[in-house]
């Protein structure tokens, strides 16, 4: 009797794992602004897109033989434009994510040498430092990476519970009833780069060997699992943190773990908070650095070898390390482009597009196809055009919603 490869519990922890990172420090900052609840309706619209376009992905890849990344699907169903948009979007997203995670690296850096060795160094040269040491470990390779990336999760789980259960008791109720839900929309961009797994998605059609339905289940539980971890930091992060200095917080580019530390002070909660963000940033920079540096030697058609290129390297941590030391306070800015520009359009247009013509045009209509037709996909196409033009707007500096 066969087993089937792959679990939809191995799965969901993929799916946990790809979302949870270092922008989860800038949610409760930027959703603290319209209040807890306000934004707890823009999570729930934001988890059911991204939902839905994962899904999509799902059906469109069992046009397939095989596994395929999302590249080849543009190529197969929006042709060779298609592939190029697909292409430079990719690489504005990881670089857009490199710049976020660099710029905050800096600060949280620098407070470790100074609470370590009571040694004060510039947020630059923290950046700098945390680039070159860590830089140097995706040069080793993914076996080195994957590794220490272990270590790293266990200690971002760890520092997540400390802090959670040691902040329960700071939290104050009230703080949650803030409410200024003018400011929701600003929020989209974020909480769709939060939800987006779906990079991992041709990993898991892979590791389940193309079982579309278990897929599918990991795709749901682990999205919903993410979704409640989102939740119970933002009830401790913002229930301890008055209005005042999240909008402070805001304002000075710093994110909520940081918050939480100056406002309680340098007790445990205090260090916990700051572990989480070195685990969180840290987890997040290596397995971006190392997915930039793949995806540019796969462009380049440089040979795989155990150590990556160096040149492949310097070409992508370089870009973003100037782009960080040069406009320092860039954090959620950088988060925002990637989620409301590049995630937006990868993860939530291609989808719709790519199923539209899949469907109706190519003739690929599976049994399993996600329902609601046309409608739904219309629906998608709105709503994602609405992140986009709002965020383009945003960064044009001019506001078609309150910005605060």
């Amino acid at each position: 009797m066969s087993t089937k490869k792959g679990s939809v519990f191995g799965g969901t922890l993929l799916i946990v794992g790809s979302c949870i990172g270092a922008g989860m420090l800038g949610l409760p900052i930027l959703t603290g602004i319209p209040g807890f609840f306000p934004s707890l309706l823009m999570f729930i619209i934001s988890w059911a897109f991204m939902l839905i376009t994962g899904i999509l992905m799902v059906e469109i890849m069992g046009w397939f033989k095989k596994p395929v990344n999302l590249i080849s699907m543009v190529e197969k169903t929006l042709g060779p434009l298609g592939k190029v948009l697909c292409w430079l979007l990719y690489l504005f997203l990881f670089y857009a994510l490199l710049v976020a995670y660099i710029s905050a690296s800096g600060n949280h850096t620098s407070l470790f040498f100074h609470n370590a060795f009571h040694l004060a160094i510039p947020n630059w040269l923290g950046s700098l430092f945390f680039v070159i040491v860590f830089g140097w470990m995706v040069y080793l390779g993914t076996k080195p990476v994957d590794h220490l990336n272990r270590y790293l999760m266990i200690g971002k789980i760890v520092s997540f519970v400390l802090l959670v259960l040691l902040g329960i008791e700071y939290v104050v109720p009230r703080l949650l009833l803030h409410w200024q839900p003018q400011y929701s929309f600003y929020t989209f961009p974020i909480l769709i780069i939060s939800f987006g797994y779906h990079n991992m998605i041709p990993v898991l059609m892979k590791y389940m060997d193309m079982d579309r339905k278990r897929v599918r289940r990991a795709i749901i539980t682990g999205s919903l699992f993410t979704c409640v971890i989102y939740l119970i930091w933002e009830i401790v992060a913002l229930g301890i943190l008055p209005y005042s200095d999240v909008l402070h917080s805001f304002k000075i580019d710093i994110d909520a773990a940081q918050a939480i530390r100056t406002y309680l002070g340098s007790n445990v909660i205090g260090h916990s908070a700051q572990s989480l963000a070195f685990f969180a940033i840290l987890t997040s920079f290596l397995a971006q650095a190392l997915s930039l540096t793949n995806f540019l030697s796969d462009g380049f058609k440089i040979k795989h070898r155990e150590r990556e290129s160096i040149g492949m390297c310097l070409l992508a941590l370089l870009p973003p390390l100037c782009f960080a030391l040069l406009f320092p306070n860039i954090f959620f800015q950088a988060i925002n482009f990637a989620g409301g520009i590049c995630a937006v359009v990868l993860f939530g247009i291609l989808p719709a597009l790519m199923a539209w013509i899949g469907r109706y045009q190519q003739g690929h209509l599976l049994k399993d196809r996600v329902p609601g037709g046309r409608p739904l996909l219309i629906i998608i196409l709105l709503v994602a055009a609405f992140i986009f033009f709002d965020q383009l707007t945003t960064m044009l500096n001019f506001h078609i919603f309150p910005k605060p």
